[in-house]
């Protein structure tokens, strides 16, 4: 009788054990940015990859000569230097200000605003306008902004991501044991880009990897080699953007 009523309990389990582990897709999410821009409107389709984990990430435009035009969309804890869990003062993590360099620093350094600590990331004080950013979403999303002005006849778009903690065989977490930038970075954030003629428009582009980040997000070079990056490059499945 014993055996017979551990079976039972097993097989009553075992559904519930099944359930808990179901992943829950989490749902598509639509997102608008600088409504009142006169420029024209972009429109950045995103599919998040096998590696996407809440990563941040920003989406700007620069004319062809490399020149920063202006932010179009960037994750709000970035833009304002506010983190969901950025302040333990209290015994538990609460919202608060944490500098994080290496966390966008290609767009950082070509959005060229040194504030007062040295830093090029957008300080509490000195924040990106509510206009440009939002939450970070959890998976994917459809993103619809413009530019604040008339474009160039030809111009770049770009959108530069990163996701804390994502070490690999190359980037491991004692490569630069003194540099607690880098340990809140890891393997460095990735740039895509795609080139953009009004004149002889596309049905849409899709933007590819050109390089990555500084590691520490020390400078605003742009390192071309991806040889040394898995998992950051799977963390975007696909990018792509229509322009109206």
């Amino acid at each position: 009788m014993k055996s017979y009523s551990f079976i039972l309990i097993v097989l009553l389990l075992l559904p519930a054990c099944k359930s808990s582990r179901i992943q829950v897709e989490p749902e598509k999410i639509d997102i608008v940015a600088n409504p009142a821009g006169a420029g024209p409107v972009i429109s950045l389709e995103f599919s998040r990859g096998p590696a996407h984990n809440h990563p941040s990430f920003v989406l700007w435009a620069e004319d062809m000569e490399g020149e920063f035009l202006q932010t179009l969309f960037i994750t709000k804890a970035v833009g304002t230097s506010i983190y969901d869990h950025g302040d333990p003062s209290s015994g538990k993590w609460e919202p608060g200000e944490i500098r994080r360099p290496a966390s966008l620093p290609y767009w950082a350094h070509k959005r060229g605003i040194k504030e007062a600590d040295g830093l090029y990331i957008p300080a509490i004080e000195n924040p990106v306008a509510d206009a440009y950013t939002g939450a970070t979403p959890p998976g994917d999303f459809s993103l619809v902004t413009r530019l604040d002005e008339a474009a160039p006849r030809k111009f770049r778009i770009l959108f530069e991501i990163n996701q804390t903690w994502d070490w690999n065989e190359y980037w491991t977490n004692n490569k630069y044991p003194e540099d607690d930038e880098y340990k809140t970075s890891c393997q460095p954030a990735v740039v895509y880009m795609a080139e953009v003629d009004l004149d002889n428009p596309a049905t849409s582009y899709t933007l590819e990897a050109v390089g990555h980040s500084h590691y520490a997000g020390q400078t605003g070079e742009l390192f071309t080699d991806l040889s040394t990056l898995t998992t950051a490059l799977e963390i975007v499945g696909k990018l792509n953007i229509k322009l109206e």
